[in-house]
Parts: structure tokens; C-alpha cells; sequence
């Protein structure tokens, strides 16, 4: 991404304590050869708080924009194109149109010496015949044919095979397997263009030529290689009509079917549908290839006038053999039953007795702390014009209005394996019924795994209504514009936002908060948070821990909460919250933010947390509260001082004031994230 050619000049941020950080970055890019000295670029550490970072990152941004508005384009060869080749809510007809003209346009900018890359390994396999059709050598055979043995390999580490990729719009839409689903991906590679070269995963490109790079059918994290490869534009083949665009590469969006580009006419690029109603494929591939140089040489794609654009890379493999496979299937599902909260005293009673929280019931008994309206994507593809929307209903909201919250997460789509789609469509359940929740309405791309109808046959085998639910399709939709008004429309009228719960007066009963800490923890450290979770489980509340939070293994808490009970976790990941009480939350991720998205889903209306070497983002729906051990850290709600009961008493009153209304640290910095996690097993396919 750093030395891409569309990027100008480039500020690489970090707090320098992450695994890969700005430091470590330099030095891999000194050490494989990468140009940095050829683009502007700078490197900075957020050492002094996120105040003085971005006074910092603006001042040398700005500084860069006067060079960078000052490039002029220039005429340049064919040759210089490096086109990669994408395909995503794949249709039946994706390899009959769409992507047999996709492949005729790169043929056509090979024969003129550009570059064409395609990847997404696992969606080869069935058409291995085809694409090794015309094959530069024996060695560039087998390195192809050794790519999908890997992915073989390391699906079965996560016990999944590339038999699951397909997703349910795959199947709705004619492909039923991925055999089917790969033969018509194949066709991406035009038959009279020979297979050059084979690559691995965002590994810059050398000559040109037909390029196979080795990675996931997961569209984003696909795209994200080969921009990191060097491609310069995208052709995105689209039969449900994915609205997928890079930030800086243009993405020409090409559609299977007529009836689908009429449908989607302000988010599509390309009509291949004109194929199937009697064009032919040579006229379609001079008209649109001038359409190709038009972009290149700047000419605005659909999708930028959307404003709309999306990044995820390839995510890790949690497991690298089979060892553990056995004993992770194997596991028993948590109760939902709270643990005993051990015997002992409660230190905190007499000042926190008869405190009050104003709250609203909500419809399954719990209590909310805010009334908001929430806009929930159902995969990646959706994340952004759900914010979009947010952003819009925030906009036009009159005062004193609840506030919109959409959430931009890495998931929904492109992932294998039964665990996950257990783990979404439960922690997506998790939060259309958190009690904070006012209004719901779930927002699908409309080709992810876990669509809108699967999301209704959860909610109504739950026993929950129907009529509480907003329903809208990106795709179905229309498109952006067209989904947008849609959720404007539905929220305009919602009964939990016009005809809302009167407010009531509870005391800490009513709350459920999350505990989440990191790093080496001290005894008067591990006390003070003893001493909040007591308080709230003696008054009738639950506390909510990450099953592998760091608290848990010291004695110093373990013993005055948990005293003789072993941990174990008692909610699953996202399971919302049924009987009050202590309860360990089966997370597998050691990952802040994926841990706070866990325990939200279960229905905790705060978080109190332990930050060690950084602050750490807040979260968009529930306030977390942030404090540092002993000694001073930027942009933290406070500094415990060692000493137990009025560290604990500092903290507890914090709670309250913040459930009140007042603002954390990372809230009044407009810091927050979220991030589903995968789990052992999650994997990308």
C-alpha cells in the first residue's frame, strides 16, 4: 500500500506497541526492497495522546498537499495497466457474462503488455482443467496446484474444507457447490491468455503477463493482496451486484444479467448482461475497454461517486495442525447458569447502597442505560452504508432524539466453518435485543452467509417478534441511495423510538457490566476490581469477564469473587445475558476489542477496563471506562494509586456518573471500534 503508485504520500501511525509496528514495518520494507524513499512518507508514534498525534499527523499532511495537488497526469502506455480480477455475490450466470468479459478486457490490455492478476485460490478448485489449459511451464503447473493443496491443508486444521465457501446467495442463485461456483470463476482467465506466473499474497509483481496470486475467496481480503501487489485497477464481477470499492484503486463493477444493472444502475459499471440478450462479446469488449482506459486515465467510477469503500486484510490461521481439532469440537456449550459469588465482605456496601440509576425496561425484563436506534450490517459489504446511514439520521435528528449507531466490523461473508456462523447469528441476536436497543433494523449486502432471512427464522425460533425489526437489502434494495432511504423510512416510524418505555429509578441490580483488563496486574489492582464486581453481585447486578481475562488468574481477585468455584465459561460469545449474576464469557481471543464486542453482545450496558501500555478504543454502543495502574497514561478516565477500597470506590462512582451521562475519555475523543472475532475455528474461504 506504502509505495502503491496511486498514493501520493503516505503517514504511517501506531502507538508502537503493536505486533506490527511502525519500527518493524521500516525495517521488512529496508529489507525486502521496498521503494519507501520514492513517495513521501513519515512515520508516527502517538506517545503523547491522541490530542497531540493528530495535531501532529494534520500538520504534516498538510504540508504534503501542496506537492501532491500539484501532480499532472500524463499520457502512458497500455502497458502500465495492472488490472486485478475480483468476482463476489457470484451468480450462475458470473461465468457465462460477467466474468468471460472481464477476462476479454484483460486479454485485450495483455496483448497491448499490461498485467492481469487473479486470485481467490479456493474457487479454482474444480476448474484446475481450465485454467492450466495454457500454462507458461511445467513449474508454474505444480506452484498452482501446490497453492490449493495449502489451502486444503490449513482449511482442515480448522476441521472445514473449501466445500463450504459458497455462501447462501451462491446457492439461492444457481451454485450449488464449489465445483459449480469455480468453473465459472476460471473464466476470469480469458482461453487464448496463458498463465505466467504464480504468487503469493500481496507480493509486488514483476514482469508483465498473467499473474495467479495465492489467496482467499473472501472478496475484500482478495482485493487487499493485489493492491498490495501493485494493481492499479479493478474489474469486480458481480451477479447479486456487490457494491465492493478500494479507497484508492478505481473498481469497474461489472454485472452478470441485465435485469441486476437496471436494478443496481447507480452502483454498476458494466452491463454483461447485454451478452445474454444477444450482443456479442467482441463489440461489448471494445466499447467497454475504452470505458477501462477512461477510468485509468481518471474518468469517476460509480462506486467513487458513491463515496463509498471498504479495506480488510487476510486474516491469520488461529490453527496450524490438526492436534487440537478434536478437543476444540468436543467442547460442551455454556449453561447460561451464573457462577456462586464466593462468601466474604463487601467494603463498597455502605457508600454504594442506595445508589440510583434512571433506566428504561426493556421487553425481556433487563434494564437499558440509553435508548438508541441501531443499524446492524450483516457482513463487511454492509458495515459502510450502515455508517452512512448512521451518519445521515444523526445529521437530520432534532435535539434530545436517540442517537444512531451502525457498526463497522471484518465479518459476514468470506469464512468457513459451522462455529462462525453460530457465533454471528448469535451475537447479532445479542444485539438487536440489548436492552439499550431502542430500535433495530438489520442491514444486509444481500450475498453474505448470513442474510436477513436467516437472521428472522433466529430471532422468530427465539420466541422474539418480528414486528419490533427493521429489514434492509443493499442489493435488493437498489443500492446505497435506495437502502439508505429505506432505513430512514422504517426508523421514521419504529415503535420502540415513537411510542418509547417511560424511564424508571433501579439501583444496581438493574446493571450488567463487562470487566476487561490487560498486562501484569498488581494485588491492590486486582482487589479494587474484586471489590466492583462484589458490590454490583451482592446488589442483584451481573459482572461479565472474558473467560481468559488476566483478572481471573490472579488470586487477588479470583478469590474474593470466584473463592473456590473453578472458572468456566457460562455464556457463549455474544449469548445474550438470561439470569443475573457472575459469569465467564467464552471469548477464545485475547484481543481487546474483539472481547468488548463479545461482552456487549451479551448485554452489558458498560465496560470497566484495565488498559497496560495504551488507551484502547471505546466501543459504539456501550460507554467503556478506561483507567491506568499506578501510573500515568494519555487519554484514560483515571490513574488507580494503589490502594484498593478507594480505587474500587473511584471506579464504582465512575460508572454511575457515566451511566448518568457524563462522557468517557475515549467517547469525548470520538474513539471507538469493533471487531467480531473468529474464534479457534473462524477461518477465511
Amino acid at each position: 500500500f506504502m509505495v502503491h503508485p496511486n498514493v501520493a504520500a503516505v503517514l504511517a501511525v501506531d502507538f508502537g506497541v503493536e505486533p506490527i509496528s511502525n519500527a518493524r514495518l521500516r525495517g521488512f520494507m529496508t529489507a525486502q526492497g521496498y521503494a519507501l524513499d520514492a513517495v513521501p512518507h513519515a512515520f508516527l508514534s502517538l506517545t503523547q495522546g491522541l490530542a497531540a498525534g493528530l495535531a501532529e499527523g494534520e500538520r504534516i499532511v498538510r504540508d504534503w498537499l501542496p506537492a501532491a495537488a500539484a501532480h499532472r497526469r500524463t499520457p502512458e502506455p497500455i502497458s502500465a495497466l495492472r488490472i486485478a480480477l475480483q468476482c463476489g455475490g457470484s451468480d450462475a450466470f458470473s461465468g457465462v457474462s460477467g466474468n468471460p468479459l472481464a477476462a476479454a478486457l484483460v486479454h485485450e490490455a495483455i496483448r497491448h503488455g499490461g498485467t492481469g492478476v487473479m486470485t481467490e485460490t479456493d474457487e479454482v478448485i474444480g476448474g484446475e482443467a481450465y485454467l492450466l489449459r495454457r500454462v507458461r511451464d511445467l513449474a508454474t503447473a505444480k506452484s498452482v496446484l501446490a497453492c490449493i493443496e495449502r489451502f486444503r491443508e490449513r482449511l482442515r486444521w480448522h476441521g472445514i474444507t473449501p466445500e463450504s465457501n459458497p455462501s447462501a446467495g451462491n446457492r439461492f442463485r444457481g451454485l450449488y457447490n464449489i465445483a459449480i461456483k469455480s468453473l465459472g470463476a476460471v473464466h476470469k482467465k480469458d482461453p487464448r491468455v496463458r498463465l505466467d506466473y504464480v504468487t503469493e499474497y500481496a507480493e509486488p509483481l514483476g514482469e508483465p503477463g498473467f499473474y495467479f496470486m495465492n489467496g482467499p475467496g473472501n472478496d475484500l481480503e482478495g482485493i487487499a493482496g493485489q493492491v498490495g501487489a501493485g494493481c492499479n485497477l479493478f474489474l469486480f464481477v458481480t451477479g447479486n451486484g456487490s457494491v465492493t470499492n478500494f479507497p484508492f484503486v478505481p473498481t469497474l463493477k461489472v454485472t452478470t444479467t441485465t435485469r441486476r444493472h437496471q436494478l443496481l444502475s447507480r452502483e454498476m459499471d458494466i452491463n454483461a448482461g447485454r451478452y445474454l440478450d444477444g450482443e456479442t462479446m467482441p463489440a461489448l469488449t471494445e466499447e467497454y475497454f475504452n470505458l477501462l482506459l477512461d477510468t485509468a486515465g481518471g474518468r469517476r467510477t460509480q462506486g467513487e461517486h458513491a463515496g463509498h469503500a471498504q479495506v480488510s486484510l487476510w486474516r491469520n490461521w488461529r490453527q496450524t495442525d490438526t492436534s487440537q481439532l478434536a478437543a476444540l469440537r468436543a467442547r460442551t456449550a455454556p449453561t447460561g447458569e451464573p457462577l456462586p459469588l464466593a462468601a466474604g465482605e463487601d467494603p463498597l456496601a455502605a457508600t454504594f447502597t442506595a445508589t440510583r440509576l434512571t433506566v428504561t425496561p426493556a421487553p425481556d425484563g433487563r434494564y437499558g442505560t440509553e435508548r438508541v436506534a441501531l443499524i446492524l450490517p450483516t457482513s463487511l459489504c454492509a458495515t459502510q452504508i450502515a455508517r452512512l446511514a448512521a451518519d445521515r439520521l444523526n445529521a437530520a435528528a432534532k435535539p434530545g432524539a436517540p442517537r444512531t449507531v451502525a457498526f463497522l466490523h471484518t465479518e459476514g461473508c468470506g469464512f468457513g466453518g459451522e462455529t462462525m456462523y453460530q457465533l454471528l447469528q448469535r451475537t447479532y441476536r445479542g444485539y438487536v435485543t440489548h436492552p439499550n436497543v431502542a430500535a433495530a433494523l438489520l442491514l444486509e449486502h444481500g450475498c453474505e452467509k448470513v442474510p436477513n432471512d436467516i437472521m428472522r427464522r433466529q430471532l422468530e425460533q427465539a420466541g422474539i417478534p418480528l414486528d419490533r425489526y427493521g429489514w434492509a437489502s443493499v442489493q435488493l434494495d437498489g443500492g446505497i441511495d435506495r437502502a439508505i432511504e429505506r432505513i430512514a423510512q422504517w426508523f421514521a416510524s419504529a415503535p420502540g423510538l415513537n411510542a418509547p418505555l417511560a424511564p424508571v429509578s433501579a439501583g444496581l441490580n438493574a446493571l450488567a457490566l463487562g470487566l476487561v483488563t490487560e498486562g501484569d496486574i498488581s494485588a491492590a489492582t486486582a482487589e479494587s476490581f474484586a471489590w466492583v464486581a462484589r458490590r454490583i453481585l451482592h446488589a442483584g447486578g451481573s459482572v461479565l469477564l472474558p473467560e481468559g481475562d488476566p483478572l481471573l488468574a490472579h488470586a487477588g481477585f479470583a478469590e474474593r469473587v470466584l473463592g473456590a468455584t473453578a472458572p468456566r465459561a457460562t455464556l457463549a460469545y455474544g449469548q445474550p445475558l438470561g439470569r443475573p449474576g457472575l459469569h465467564l464469557v467464552a471469548t477464545e481471543t485475547d484481543h481487546w476489542v474483539e472481547n468488548v464486542t463479545g461482552l456487549a453482545g451479551c448485554g452489558v450496558q458498560a465496560v470497566l477496563g484495565l488498559a497496560a501500555l495504551a488507551a484502547q478504543p471505546g466501543h459504539p454502543l456501550v460507554p467503556v471506562m478506561q483507567f491506568a495502574a499506578e501510573r500515568p497514561l494519555a487519554d484514560v478516565d483515571g490513574v488507580l494509586n494503589g490502594q484498593a477500597i478507594a480505587d474500587a470506590t473511584m471506579m464504582l462512582e465512575r460508572v454511575v456518573a457515566v451511566l448518568g451521562g457524563r462522557a468517557t475519555a475515549a467517547d469525548a475523543q470520538g474513539v471507538e471500534d469493533f471487531q467480531l472475532t473468529r474464534g479457534l475455528l473462524g477461518v477465511s474461504t
